[in-house]
């Protein structure tokens, strides 16, 4: 057994690569904790040169979440684990939702979409600020066959941007039953009730068993 790029324990065979489709390094960071010591060889995107882009033109997580782990499970060979998450706000009508990454346009960094949420909401009072994060992580083989786990947090917008930890959303997002930001949690605090963690932990289960049947 030998250790693999991302820390995963792996006998680096093809059938025990495990491919995580996401360039985002915030994600990146926060897949690999849930997926320490599982019997599987983690590699990105980058391990697959010339994988064409797989579009997100879904209109819920589900889809999205679908479509890139088919897609790269495809054209990789290997299994393929893609999530799709995003921030639904009640008082914007369920926005940005799965163009959560897109919000405000392409130009915007994760600072300047919390910003623009912030503005979106100044008239809004504390009381009608509710909100959840969403994520469903699906897993693909390259058959197409494909498992989906789905996981939610709700909570509420704060009034402006409080902390220094995670990326996205997390700044501005207060779960429920809580009394500070996602960005205000260190990364293991947040792994204890995101909506990420419900998924991936779903997610593990899955692959765990998979490999048993495996062995």
């Amino acid at each position: 057994m030998e250790t693999g790029a991302y820390g995963v324990v792996s006998n680096l065979s093809a059938s025990s690569r495990l491919l995580v489709a996401t360039g985002n390094p915030g994600k990146v960071a926060s897949l690999r904790r849930f997926l320490q010591n599982l019997p599987y060889d983690l590699v990105g995107l980058d391990a697959v040169p010339g994988c064409e882009p797989v579009a997100e033109s879904g209109t819920t997580f589900e889809e999205n979440a679908q479509l890139k782990a088919c897609g790269y499970a495809r054209q990789s060979g290997w299994l393929t684990l893609a999530d799709d998450s995003g921030l639904e706000v009640r008082a914007l009508e369920g926005a940005p939702g799965v163009y959560s990454a897109r919000y405000g346009g392409p130009g915007l960094d994760d600072r300047q979409r919390c910003e623009l949420l912030l503005r979106n909401l100044q008239d809004i009072p504390a009381s009608g600020r509710q909100a959840r994060f969403v994520c469903v992580v699906a897993i693909a083989e390259p058959n197409g066959n494909c498992h989906m786990f789905r996981g939610e947090r709700t909570g509420h917008i704060a009034s402006a941007l409080r902390g220094h930890h995670g990326f996205g959303y997390d700044p501005v997002f207060i779960p429920e039953g809580h009394a500070h930001t996602y960005a205000e949690y260190t990364p293991a605090r947040k792994d204890e009730t995101s909506h990420r963690a419900m998924a991936m932990q779903a997610a593990r289960q899955y692959l765990l068993q998979r490999a048993e049947v495996a062995a």
